[in-house]
């Protein structure tokens, strides 16, 4: 094998976000800029010599020629396998999967989760470790501090490998496993739930419907959706992966997928709807004239688990980013289990679910998931919904109405103030952090602050902490407030105020939610200056 060393020197701005770096496409496409990132990471985790990994994308984009690229420098570095999707695809929950089941040491995952994909758009790179979840803080430091001193990188010219073929080939000394990337992700969902019972439910005429949004999970939804539980075809809409996910915005909220939103609040609309992102790690969970919150879904989900055979025994716990609503706090109080408030990013979920202190876990940007695997994972929600559903025998929205008469209603919304020039973002947060110290005891728009702080978190596995993890505003009457800045944007900065407000009177658990969060938003907008933004209002409301 004939070892090409490459001399180079480093690029700025290769710090892994919340999941990976990401950055527009043409940015990758630079000379040297994949290939920096991915020897920073083989030297961040000792060298690929004689390691197994698994490779795969969402399709988007340049995701076929950065693989070609990734085979070639883990060759070079040594390593002895890499398992790969067929045609480079794989949904980032399966690639967990396939991390796992094969315990490999690691995986390269190739996606910008729900960000808009084509050449003019985005790309992402990011490293899973071993127990199959995103690498904590201490790898990607690692990875970012081997960026800015990287000198050199090594490939090997060889002829592109053949994606498409199943089995085996060589590339130099490293062996190349091209798998089908749906079916041990299938044989998994088999073994978590009752597909005969939800394969009983469609057949006696309930209707489903999953937007794929053009993204990975259409393979998937069809292979089992339609395949094994037998939904019509044309159940799963959008199905056919794009490289540009068909010019939309693969993310699965109510401002981006409109066209299964419209279906759904119909009369004479589906049943069940369902929406997955670009990488296939998010949900949005509908029912006819019902949407439902990622919070309450997470809720819901913890409080119905028992259903399916995969968690029959119960669950050990559950954790919610800090950020998501308190609904699952208090089904876990009441189901006597362990309640986890972590910072955002599904990093910091890994160490609780590997020493089996939390079993499902959920952010409120539309992800959810459980111990199966290491990451958020769609699909997986969409299934857990419909077992719970063929079980309890009811509609959607009546088991959430159940739910908010016995746990009370977390009324909840996300308000996303997008592509801000950052000295702008930065100031207004530094101007919310200037009264945390100041607030409890407060009038603000006629609630009483509190509490007030910066979001901070201890390990309570492994003792790392972590810092500036959000600013938080609690009210007496059971609201909360808190703004933080997004990393998972690739231009100008994007603020996310989160709003809170339970309600527990059984006379007041059908209102409009913005109208019932009306003044807590009014109170966040006086105390953080939202106004001098110069935004006449959010750019997405989820």
């Amino acid at each position: 094998m004939d070892i090409k060393v490459v001399a180079t020197n480093p690029i700025d701005g290769q710090k892994p976000g919340t999941s990976g770096l990401r950055k527009k496409t043409r940015v990758f496409m630079e000379p040297n800029y994949l290939e920096n990132f991915v020897q920073s990471v083989f030297e961040a985790i000792g060298g690929a010599a004689g390691k197994t990994f698994v490779v795969g994308g969402d399709g988007r984009y340049f995701n076929a020629e950065a693989i070609q690229t990734i085979l070639r420098m883990a060759a070079a570095n040594g390593a002895e396998r890499v398992i790969a999707g067929r045609g480079g695809l794989l949904s980032t929950p399966a690639a967990s999967h396939l991390i796992r089941k094969n315990g490999t040491d690691g995986g390269l995952i190739l996606s910008a989760s729900h960000n808009p994909g084509g050449i003019e758009e985005d790309f992402g790179l990011k490293f899973n470790i071993p127990n199959g979840g995103p690498a904590p803080e201490g790898v990607t430091e690692a990875i970012f501090e081997a960026t800015k001193t990287i000198s050199q990188y090594v490939t090997v010219e060889t002829p592109d490998a053949d994606l498409e073929r199943i089995g085996n080939q060589k590339i130099g000394g490293m062996i190349l496993t091209i798998v089908d990337p749906v079916a041990d992700y299938e044989a998994l969902m088999k073994e978590l739930f009752d597909f005969e019972a939800i394969r009983a439910l469609i057949a006696s005429g309930f209707r489903v419907r999953f937007d794929a949004m053009h993204a990975i999970t259409g393979p998937y939804a069809k292979a089992i959706l339609e395949g094994a539980l037998g939904a019509p075809e044309g159940s799963a809409i959008n199905a056919v992966p794009s490289v540009d996910f068909g010019g939309g915005h693969p993310d699965p909220n109510p401002a981006w997928a409109k066209e299964l939103m419209a279906e759904l609040m119909s009369d004479d609309g589906p049943d069940f709807g369902a929406a997955s992102d670009g990488d296939g790690d998010r949900n949005m969970i509908l029912g006819r004239n019902f949407y439902v919150s990622p919070s309450d879904s997470l809720a819901v989900l913890t409080a119905n688990a028992h259903l399916a055979p995969g968690y029959a025994k119960g669950i050990a716990g559950v954790a919610r980013s800090m950020p998501t609503s308190a609904a699952a706090d208090r089904v876990a109080a009441d189901l006597g289990i362990e309640c986890f408030e972590t910072p955002t990013g599904w990093k910091f979920f890994g160490n609780l679910l590997d020493a089996g202190r939390a079993t499902i876990c959920g952010e409120e940007s539309f992800g959810t998931g459980s111990n199966h695997v290491r990451e958020k994972d769609g699909l997986w929600a969409v299934l857990l919904w419909l077992n719970i559903l063929a079980a309890r025998k009811c509609s959607v929205a009546e088991l959430v109405q159940d739910h908010w008469k016995k746990y009370g209603r977390n009324y909840y919304s996300r308000h996303d103030f997008e592509a801000l020039p950052k000295d702008a973002a930065t100031a207004l947060m530094d101007r919310v952090t200037g009264q945390l110290s100041s607030l409890a005891g407060q009038t603000v728009a006629g609630l009483t602050v509190e509490a007030a702080d910066s979001f901070a978190y201890e390990d309570p596995i492994d003792g790392s902490k972590s810092s500036n993890q959000g600013l938080r505003i609690r009210f007496t009457n059971g609201a909360r407030a808190v703004f933080r800045l997004s990393g998972t944007g690739t231009e100008g900065a994007t603020l996310r105020l989160y709003i809170e407000q339970l309600e527990t009177d059984p006379g007041k658990l059908d209102q409009d939610v913005q109208t019932a969060l009306a003044p807590v938003i009014a109170a966040a907008h006086e105390i953080s200056g939202i106004s001098q933004l110069n935004r006449s209002g959010p750019d997405v409301i989820t």
